[in-house]
């Protein structure tokens, strides 16, 4: 069986974030067979990305080729099938989207905490810990204790975040995410709202899981990811939840069951908000999506936004 390397990335630093950019990225993905998404922007790169082992490094190698790019970490995990369905580079004003100006990441950011002295930090009596993913994120696993802002949308995070620190003006604060940049653009916004003591897990909750056994993790449930795999669990192994073609909510076993799931049309959580016309639609879509399995195809229906991308 081909087992598909998902490499996730980002890199704050000034870029020439234009068309010739976009070309060079997206070429050197599709000469290696590479599928996934690439966001670039004026304060960096950010992305998720997916093929062989070494068309990821070229891929790779041509990112780190720029300006500011040469150190660029990276995040491994991998797929039983390729997680993607097809290849994009887009320009953005952002590479994670936050709404709030002035706030960069490549000048101040939080503290970085190693996953290995993580659960320390957040078990700390003083100690806030937040989540800064979106509530649907949050529902299928967050760490033990961890507040949920139960956003939408990561622009909605500092509206929320300004009146929640009036609640807990003196305590430290511990954010996390999935693979780290939304904490890093959260942290860099803490501070200019002047906070001194705010932290961030480094490399997100991706690298807890790869690197903390499971018995000794504070982690509870499963983490989402934003490609077909869903979602992820210890050690960077696949979980067990699919996706909602309707609403894009992640379905655990047990919701694909319920009577207000139709696979293609509608789940347990968007049932009631759907319309007949809506539903026609989306049946339609799941009618053309196995008829193209029936020929060995794959259609090109779902959308896979990257961690950060505007919802």
């Amino acid at each position: 069986m081909t087992e598909f390397r998902v490499a996730a990335l980002y890199k704050f630093t000034p870029l020439q974030a234009d068309k010739a950019l976009q070309d060079k990225l997206l070429s050197a993905c599709q000469a290696n067979g590479v599928m996934g998404t690439l966001l670039i922007a004026s304060e960096g790169i950010n992305g998720t990305i997916a093929g062989s082992h070494n068309a990821i490094e070229a891929v790779l190698d041509v990112i780190r080729s720029l300006p500011g790019c040469g150190d660029i970490e990276h995040k491994d995990s991998a797929a039983s099938e390729q997680p993607f369905l097809r290849m994009k580079v887009r320009l953005k004003k952002e590479i994670v989207t936050l709404g709030v100006p002035g706030v960069d990441p490549s000048k101040a950011v939080g503290t970085y905490v190693e996953p290995e002295d993580w659960n320390d930090l957040i078990s700390a009596e003083d100690v806030v810990t937040i989540d800064t993913r979106n509530d649907y994120e949050v529902r299928i696993g967050q760490f033990k204790g961890a507040v949920n802002p139960e956003t939408t949308s990561f622009r909605e995070f500092p509206e929320w975040f300004r009146k929640f620190r009036e609640t807990r003006p003196n305590a430290r604060i511990a954010m996390y995410c999935t693979g780290g940049i939304r904490c890093e653009k959260s942290t860099a916004f803490a501070l200019t709202e002047g906070l001194d003591e705010v932290f961030h897990l480094k490399g997100g909750i991706l690298k807890y899981l790869e690197r903390i056994p499971e018995d000794d993790s504070l982690w509870d449930g499963d983490c989402f990811v934003f490609d077909r795999r869903v979602a992820v669990r210890h050690g960077l192994e696949e979980g067990d939840y699919t996706t909602c073609h309707a609403c894009r909510e992640p379905l655990a076993p047990e919701d694909l069951k319920s009577p207000l799931f139709v696979a293609g049309e509608s789940c347990p959580h968007c049932h009631a908000e759907r319309t007949g016309q809506q539903r026609q639609r989306y049946a339609e879509r799941q009618r053309q999506e196995e008829l193209a399995a029936a020929r060995g195809e794959r259609h090109v229906g779902a959308v896979y936004r990257t961690e950060g991308e505007d919802e």
